[in-house]
C-alpha cells in the first residue's frame, strides 16, 4: 500500500510500501482512514530521527492522530458496524501487563503506539486495529474534529491529573496544539478563567477568541504579575505547563497560589533545573502526563455537546499526495498556523 515512509532522518517517501497487513481478528475492525493529524512527536522523528530510547531505525510510517470509516468487523465485535465513522487510539496496551490491569493502560511498556518505533504509524489507506481501542464518532464530529481527539485527550487527562474544582483559575504557558486543547478542557472541566501564555501574537489572538481564555505575551507582560494582580494576589489554582521549555520551568511556580497544582504536560528535549524550594515554599502538587487514560469517549461527548470548539485549531490541511510537503511545512510553520492535517480520499 502506498504510504508516508519516514526513510531515515530528514527523508520522507510517499510510496509503496510491503507492508503484510494483518486480517481482522475477532475483535478488531479495518478502517480505511480518512484524516490523519501531524503531531509534534512526528516531526521530531523527521527532523531529529528518534524521541530519547525511540529511534528510528528502519523505514516507518508516521502518523498516529486518525478518524477514519470501518470498512470490516470481526465476527464478535458487537458495537461498531461497516460504514461507522470513528477515531482510535493509537496506542494498544497488552491486557497482561500490571499496569493495564491497575487502569494505568498508558504506562504499559509494552504499549503498541502508532508511529513509535519500530511501530509503523497509520498515514496510508487502511488499517486494522481493535475495536476497543476504536470509537464512533457522534454525527456532529467531523473527521477533522476526530483527528483532534488524540491530542484533546492529553488536555482531558491532563485536567483530570490537577483535579480541577469548578471555578478554578488555571494557567496554560505555551499556545502550541497541546497547550490549546488543554486551555479549552480547563474550561470545559470547570475553570472560570484560564490564562495562555506564549511569545507568538497569532497563537494568542487566537486563544483570545475562546470565552474564559485570557491571553498574555510573556514578551509584553509579566505572567506572574498578570495572574497575580487578577486573583487579587493569590494566584492560580492550577499550572499546566505545555511548552517544554527549560527558560518556562524554571518560574513555573512564580504564578501559583499557595497549595496549588502544576501539571507537567510538555516535554523538554534535555534534562532541565528545577526550583524545588520554590515547590517547597508553597506545598505545590506536581503532576505528570505521559499520554492519556480512559478520556476518548469524554472527548467526544464535549465536542458533540459543543463543550469543546476545536476547528478553528485546524489551521492547515494538504492532500494525501502532498504529504511530503505537509511535513516540511510542519517543521516550519507560520506563526498563524496550530494544527497541520492531511485528508485521505475516499475509498
Amino acid at each position: 500500500m502506498q504510504a508516508l515512509v519516514l526513510e531515515e532522518k530528514h527523508r520522507l517517501s510517499l510510496r509503496d510500501i510491503p507492508l503484510a497487513e494483518p486480517a481482522v481478528g475477532s475483535h478488531d475492525v479495518r478502517i480505511a482512514l480518512r484524516t490523519v493529524g501531524i503531531c509534534g512527536s512526528d516531526v521530531h522523528y523527521y527532523t531529529h530521527g528518534g524521541i530519547g530510547p525511540y529511534v528510528v531505525r528502519e523505514p516507518m510510517i508516521l502518523g498516529h492522530e486518525a478518524a477514519g470509516v470501518i470498512t470490516e468487523v470481526g465476527v464478535e465485535v458487537i458495537n461498531l458496524k461497516v460504514g461507522d465513522r470513528v477515531c482510535m487510539e493509537p496506542g494498544v496496551p497488552s491486557p497482561q501487563s500490571r499496569a493495564t490491569q491497575q487502569g494505568m493502560y498508558n504506562l504499559d511498556p509494552a504499549v503498541q503506539f502508532w508511529a513509535t518505533p519500530p511501530v509503523h504509524g497509520c498515514l496510508r489507506p487502511s488499517v486494522v486495529h481493535p475495536a476497543a481501542f476504536t470509537f464512533k464518532m457522534p454525527d456532529n464530529v467531523s473527521f477533522a474534529e476526530g483527528a483532534m481527539v488524540e491530542p484533546l485527550a492529553v488536555g482531558i487527562h491532563a485536567v483530570n491529573k490537577a483535579r480541577v474544582r469548578p471555578g478554578d483559575v488555571a494557567v496554560v504557558t505555551g499556545a502550541g496544539p497541546i497547550g490549546m486543547v488543554t486551555a479549552l478542557a480547563a474550561v470545559a472541566g470547570g475553570c472560570s478563567r484560564v490564562f495562555v501564555s506564549d511569545v507568538q501574537a497569532p497563537k494568542l489572538e487566537l486563544a483570545g477568541r475562546y470565552a474564559g481564555i485570557t491571553p498574555v505575551n510573556v514578551r509584553e507582560q509579566d505572567l506572574a504579575k498578570v495572574v497575580l494582580e487578577a486573583t487579587g494576589g493569590w494566584g492560580a489554582e492550577v499550572v499546566f505547563e505545555a511548552s517544554g521549555s527549560p527558560r518556562v520551568l524554571k518560574e513555573i511556580f512564580a504564578p501559583l497560589c499557595p497549595g496549588g497544582c502544576v501539571v507537567l504536560v510538555g516535554m523538554p528535549v534535555e534534562p532541565v533545573a528545577f526550583d524545588i524550594v520554590a515547590a517547597q515554599a508553597k506545598e505545590a502538587r506536581i503532576e505528570t502526563v505521559f499520554r492519556y487514560a480512559h478520556v476518548f469517549p469524554r472527548a467526544l461527548a464535549l465536542m458533540s455537546a459543543g463543550k469543546i470548539d476545536v476547528k478553528p485549531l485546524i489551521t492547515d490541511r494538504y492532500a494525501f499526495a502532498d504529504s511530503v510537503a505537509a511535513f516540511d511545512y510542519a517543521t516550519n510553520m507560520a506563526p498563524t498556523s496550530v494544527k497541520v492535517q492531511i485528508e485521505l480520499p475516499e475509498q
